[in-house]
C-alpha cells in the first residue's frame, strides 16, 4: 500500500491509523497547491479529485475520501479495535462521528485557512467551530474517547482537526477537556509515528 499525504493535513488521521494496525506501506508527500508528488509526479493520475488522502492498495486500486480510508484500515485489522465490526449499532455510531467531523467541524477550518476570505465568512465559520465544539467537549468529559472506552479512528480523525486551531487562531480554552484528550492521544506510540514520519 502507499499513503498520499500532506504533513499535518487530514491525512495525518489516515496515517495514524496505519501504524496503529502496524501495516506495511510506503507513503508519497503530495503539494496540494501544483498536484505534484515529492517524486515529481502528477498526483491528479493518481486521485483525479487533487486531494488527500488518497490509499493505493495492492491489487492497484485507489481509495479516496478520508472517512473510507479510515475504515478500510480499521478493517484490515479488526483485533487493533479501530471500527466496531460492520453492521453493528456501535459502527454506525462510529460512523456518525466521522460524519460529523467531516462536514461540521473540517470543512469549517477551510475559510479559515483561506487568507482572502471576507471577514464576516470567517467570523461565520468560527461561531460555526465554536457551537460544534462544545457539542464534542460535552462528549468527552462522559468518555475517553469518541465512541466511549476505546480509542478509534473517529479520534485519529478529531485529533488531527483540533491539531489545527491554533493555525488558525481558535481557542480550545474554553472547553479544558480538549488539552487532556490531545495529550493523551498524542502520547500513543503510533501518532508518534506518524508524526515523525511527517516531519511535525
Amino acid at each position: 500500500m502507499k499513503l498520499y499525504y500532506k504533513a499535518g493535513a487530514c491525512s495525518l488521521a489516515s496515517h495514524i491509523a496505519l501504524k496503529e494496525i502496524g501495516a506495511s506501506f510506503d507513503t508519497m508527500a503530495v503539494d496540494l497547491a501544483t498536484k505534484k508528488m515529492a517524486d515529481g509526479g502528477d498526483f491528479l493520475k493518481v486521485n483525479p479529485k487533487g486531494y488527500i488522502p488518497a490509499l493505493a492498495l495492492d491489487s492497484g486500486e485507489v481509495l479516496t475520501e478520508g472517512t473510507v480510508v479510515l475504515q478500510y484500515v480499521a478493517d484490515l485489522k479488526p483485533a487493533a479495535g479501530l471500527a466496531p465490526p460492520q453492521g453493528t449499532m456501535a459502527r454506525y455510531r462510529l460512523q456518525e462521528w466521522l460524519g460529523f467531523i467531516n462536514s461540521e467541524l473540517h470543512k469549517n477550518f477551510g475559510p479559515l485557512f483561506d487568507p482572502s476570505t471576507p471577514e464576516a465568512t470567517r467570523t461565520k465559520a468560527l461561531t460555526m467551530l465554536s457551537n460544534r465544539l462544545g457539542f464534542v467537549a460535552n462528549t468527552l468529559t462522559q468518555q475517553p474517547f469518541l465512541t466511549g472506552d476505546q480509542f478509534s479512528v473517529a479520534d485519529a480523525y478529531l485529533y488531527t482537526v483540533l491539531g489545527w486551531t491554533s493555525r488558525v487562531g481558535v481557542d480550545l480554552k474554553p472547553w479544558p477537556v480538549f488539552a487532556d484528550y490531545l495529550a493523551r492521544i498524542h502520547s500513543r506510540p503510533a501518532v508518534q509515528a506518524a508524526r515523525a514520519a511527517e516531519g511535525i
